[in-house]
């Protein structure tokens, strides 16, 4: 039969009666003719509930035992949803990540899927099974140990399982009925998008767009699996929701697709760093050693100037997530302690946000920057970084803009229209 999987997300399961919603979604897709893999998050809150158990127990908490710990919440949902499928009348069993077995990396809590063997799971379904109900977000490393994915770890199981089972298509459930062209909340002229391609919703994940998580676009893309966003609360058909797919399934795309944001930016300035070669290798080298995520990067000639060495010296300006600053000033202050680099001053920013377009119709159509960048004029916003790739735009600017940016933006590129 068709193979198909599900994700469900914490709030669609978040309490019995949510979960026996989702038993009947599945029902309906047994009753078409599919066998389905159901991939589920835990139960809303109950992930942090544990995170907060473990600290409170452990402030230097063993990750290992951190993992066994936080994993519980999906084995619950697991073996819920399983009873409620049965329940109904539809042939189901659970799995825990150790049972298919779902093999991973050893890293505890950021762990990466190594293989995911179809042997067990196949011979449920040839023995009459109709649906694995399949734990997200953990595995097995190679000691033995369970591992777990990260936050958003069951959304990339879904897409794993999809191109390990070679499903028809992987659908995603949430509390959102789609991606749209920007946060609804912020702007009232947000359009639901019918399709979006793989590259477009990468680039929307990575810059702030909450609807499905990096990683999961990132393998999804790698390995041409169609996913559909759908909403868990709504009844859905085979138009619902939007499907990321390849590019070329996409009939013509406009310009810009999407304008995403994020609020947690925070913006760094080495002043009078030394201009030589080797100096940017110098700042972001100790950067990346110290686990901070670089984003946007200007290098500009410094006000500042030494009498003895006129234009030798430059200002190196970058953004980092803003619960990342610290680390940050400190792999800089020990990098100039261990006389790695030498600058004047440090200067923290933290009142930015950035703001982003993004569309792959980019690539064929010249002035998409211009047009931008006057539609923020036009609200006399400051642009105070600005970083480009293929098919985005990205900018800084002053945090109480954000909003107006966005709405400027979604307005100059009207994306409030098909």
């Amino acid at each position: 039969m068709p193979l198909l999987v599900m994700k469900f997300g914490g709030t669609s399961v978040a309490d019995l009666d949510r979960i026996k919603n989702v038993a009947h979604k599945v029902q309906r897709e047994v009753d078409r003719g599919y066998d389905v893999i159901v991939i589920v998050s835990a139960m809303a809150g109950k992930t942090n509930e544990l995170v907060g158990w473990v600290e409170k127990t452990s402030p230097m908490f063993d990750a290992r035992e951190y993992d066994a710990v936080v994993s519980s919440g999906e084995n619950v949902t697991a073996g819920l949803l399983a009873l409620t499928l049965q329940e109904i009348g539809v042939p189901a069993r659970s799995w825990q990540g150790w049972q298919v077995p779902i093999q991973t990396t050893s890293q505890h809590s950021a762990a990466r899927f190594v293989d995911i063997p179809r042997a067990n799971i196949d011979q449920k379904f040839a023995e009459g099974f109709r649906v694995a109900v399949v734990a997200g977000f953990q595995g097995l490393g190679p000691d033995g140990r369970i591992t777990t994915l990260g936050r958003g770890g069951s959304d990339t199981t879904a897409v794993a399982f999809a191109a390990a089972f070679d499903a028809e298509r992987c659908d995603i459930y949430t509390d959102v009925d789609g991606v749209y062209t920007t946060d609804p909340r912020i702007s009232r002229k947000a359009r639901k998008l019918n399709k979006i391609a793989f590259e477009e919703m990468l680039e929307l994940a990575s810059l702030g767009a909450k609807v499905l998580q990096t990683r999961s676009v990132e393998l999804a893309m790698r390995f041409n699996v169609k996913l559909r966003v759908l909403s868990s609360f709504e009844d859905n058909d085979e138009t619902s929701g939007t499907l990321v797919c390849a590019e070329d399934e996409i009939m013509e795309s406009k310009i810009v697709n999407g304008v995403a944001y994020s609020r947690d930016e925070a913006k760094i300035t080495l002043v009078t760093v030394e201009d030589r070669p080797g100096i940017s290798a110098a700042i972001f080298a100790p950067l990346a050693d110290a686990g901070v995520n670089v984003d946007m990067i200007v290098q500009n000639i410094s006000e500042r100037d030494y009498e003895d060495h006129p234009g030798a010296v430059t200002d190196m300006t970058f953004s980092v997530p803003i619960n990342q600053v610290e680390r940050a000033k400190r792999a800089m202050e020990e990098a100039k302690a261990a006389d790695k680099i030498a600058y004047d001053e440090l200067i923290v920013d933290t009142d930015v946000a950035k703001v982003s377009v993004v569309g792959i119709g980019m690539r064929s159509h010249s002035g998409v920057a211009a047009r931008a960048f006057k539609a923020l004029a036009d609200e006399n916003i400051n642009i105070k970084v600005i970083a480009t790739s293929e098919i985005k735009i990205s900018v800084l600017i002053d945090r109480k803009y954000m909003e107006l940016a966005v709405q400027a933006l979604h307005d100059a590129f009207e994306l409030e229209r098909a």
